[in-house]
């Protein structure tokens, strides 16, 4: 593209940003992106251009939406073992989290506001998040505001890799104990099954 048609991409972009006025409507935005299952970090711009996302640049697509409505762009960063990591963008209503995200895994997208702290919220995704072999692996959380990345995370052509590294940076807090872990019981094979129902 040229300067003249990145401009108007953009202007379009900021325009269905404005009409997802809601937490709800920014996922059902998401809800119809293809999957990217590409090794990639698009930006909010891209993944409007590309109209396909994984979890962190959905998130970070959902963070654009949601500063237009007046929120911190926030990313809540969920860590695992023996699995893949998630990333999901968090928001406050009535003074209680939830949050927007993308994901091939039915369990781990939207979260209605009803948690009293951000480590509810991760807790949340606990008995949804598990691997191929029915293995609970989530681990720890942090929550990072995009405007202290020092990146163009809304607009940038260029790949976003290095968020990858300012998330690994930060602090997480431990979801469970070691005894807790050791203890820990397979999901229902149901519930596996049911975690795969829409994906891509």
């Amino acid at each position: 593209m040229n300067s003249k048609e990145v401009e108007e991409k953009k202007r379009l972009f900021e325009k269905t940003l404005e009409k997802l006025d809601t937490p709800a409507k920014v996922q059902d935005y998401l809800d119809a992106l293809g999957y990217n299952h590409g090794d990639t970090t698009h930006s909010a711009f891209k993944v409007f251009l590309l109209r396909k996302a994984h979890c962190q640049e959905g998130a970070l697509f959902a963070a654009a939406a949601l500063e237009k409505q007046g929120m911190p762009p926030l990313l809540l960063d969920l860590v695992a073992v023996r699995d893949t990591h998630h990333v999901v963008a968090v928001f406050k209503a009535g003074g209680k989290w939830g949050a927007v995200a993308k994901s091939n895994y039915s369990g781990l997208r939207y979260r209605e506001p009803i948690c009293e702290t951000a480590g509810e919220l991760a807790r949340s995704y606990f008995e949804d998040y598990y691997n191929c072999q029915g293995k609970k692996t989530l681990r720890s959380y942090a929550v990072f505001d995009l405007r202290k990345s020092g990146m163009e995370w809304k607009y940038s052509l260029k790949s976003l890799r290095k968020l990858d590294d300012v998330l690994d940076e930060q602090k997480h807090f431990p979801l469970l104990g070691k005894k807790a872990e050791k203890n820990l019981r397979k999901a229902d094979w149901r519930v596996v099954k049911a975690g795969f129902v829409g994906s891509a």
